[in-house]
């Protein structure tokens, strides 16, 4: 274990703050990709290696962290023996809570673990492996509760980059891409029992965009966006509400749908940018992209980070690295830099955007950005461009991917902390200001 010193130890003191946010599962406690906690430092400390509170020893993955009551769940893979595992620390020391290891054999393309971030909900985690395994653990002791094999149970035939999207709770009901046969594309199991409660959708592909619930028209809807359409289901029983047809080259739906107002925008890497207006029955396209070049791109095509969007503008990162700006009314682009990533092919960056106090959408312009060179960045967005505040390495990449080292796992902001992996080790480092 590997522990800060005591001069970083006085700007990085651990949070004791009785209402600091966890980070329960993929998107934070709402969902949404917003880190709502205040008393967050303005700059980092150091434009070097970033102090850390723990650092714990971690195998080979690409999911990202959850935190919930003061532990911290983690997927990864021990190549050398093909097993996944289910990984719990404690969230202020970083010692290992407990393990769950089983055997997963991988035929799946980059083959370097877990992909989906765990789901903390009423005292169980629920963990996706990248072949299909399902489980739900006890949160305190790691005891299995109940699981699913997709492949054995549904005959789910995996996406060719594995299972990806993580599992989302809704009331009683634990709901997730399966990509079964006999209509099984999104299943909904009970949370407590695992019983299959209802499947809803076919498609010949699965996809790896998490499905989300938003609200539209006054009405709950749970949109699905998978290789052949965007769908709108009702969460209580999966009937279909609402599709718009979009075939997606090579299943690549990877962002999750952004919701602004009556209004959803997607983005695909291949197949570019599209707003949808939608209402409690139906939904209309309202523009799309037009180019289909994977690098000579129009708009924004997003291979894995999931854009930030509000009444007026988009923000996200493209095909080759570019950090764009767009109008949200038109699609147009504003703005392009890659001050923020770099230039390469699925080059990636995740975009936070920090709102302190419950702030509307529009409020704040101030952004934590993880970027896939293990950079922490804050930096504002906004109409007119990029501004830099504060820049330093959180983590070191270590997975080579096109010739250049990188690390694709989304980070989880909690316990006024970033907490953050790569192939080799777990790591927190506290954010709180003095």
């Amino acid at each position: 274990m590997k522990h800060f010193s005591a001069a970083a130890a006085i700007f990085f003191c651990v949070a004791t703050c009785a209402v600091a946010d966890d980070w329960p599962q993929w998107g934070g406690p709402n969902g949404d990709i917003v880190w709502r906690e205040s008393g967050i430092v303005d700059t980092l400390p150091t434009d070097g290696l970033l102090p850390r509170a723990w650092s714990a020893p971690v195998g080979e993955g690409y999911s990202g962290p959850a935190v919930a009551n003061g532990k911290v769940y983690l997927t990864d893979r021990i190549i050398a023996e093909r097993n996944e595992r289910i990984l719990c620390f404690d969230a202020q020391s970083g010692k290992q809570v407990w393990k769950h290891e089983y055997p997963a054999r991988y035929t799946v393309s980059y083959p370097a673990g877990p992909r989906a971030t765990p789901v903390v909900n009423e005292g169980r985690v629920f963990t996706i492996g990248a072949v299909g395994h399902l489980f739900c653990m006890d949160a305190d002791t790691g005891n299995q509760i109940w699981k699913a094999d997709f492949q054995a149970d549904y005959g789910t035939e995996l996406p060719n980059w594995g299972m990806a999207a993580s599992p989302i709770v809704d009331g009683e009901k634990l709901i997730t891409l399966v990509g079964g046969s006999d209509g099984a594309l999104v299943v909904a199991f009970d949370k407590v029992t695992g019983k299959e409660i209802w499947r809803s959708l076919e498609d010949d592909a699965v996809g790896y965009c998490p499905p989300v619930i938003l609200e539209f028209g006054g009405r709950r809807q749970l949109i699905v966006w998978h290789p052949a359409a965007i769908s709108s289901l009702d969460p209580e029983t999966g009937g279909v509400i609402w599709e718009v047809p979009w075939a997606i080259r090579y299943g690549l739906c990877i962002p999750m749908p952004r919701q602004v107002g009556n209004h959803l925008f997607l983005t695909a890497f291949y197949d570019g940018p599209m707003m949808l207006q939608v209402g409690a029955d139906s939904a209309e396209i309202v523009w799309q992209g037009e180019g289909t070049d994977e690098q000579n791109t129009d708009g924004l095509h997003s291979i894995m980070p999931t854009p930030w969007v509000n009444r007026d503008n988009i923000f996200g990162v493209c095909s080759y690295g570019q950090l764009r700006g767009l109008n949200a009314k038109t699609g147009e682009r504003l703005w392009e830099t890659l001050e923020a990533t770099g230039s390469g092919r699925w080059w990636n960056a995740f975009l936070i955007p920090h709102q302190p106090d419950g702030q509307a959408q529009s409020a704040s312009d101030r952004f934590f950005i993880h970027n896939e060179q293990g950079d922490l960045i804050i930096a504002e967005l906004t109409a007119d461009g990029y501004n830099e505040l504060s820049r330093a390495r959180l983590v070191e990449p270590t997975r080579k991917v096109q010739r250049r080292m990188t690390i694709w796992s989304h980070p989880a902001f909690a316990m006024k902390s970033v907490f953050a992996r790569n192939d080799k080790e777990l790591v927190r480092v506290n954010l709180a200001a003095r």
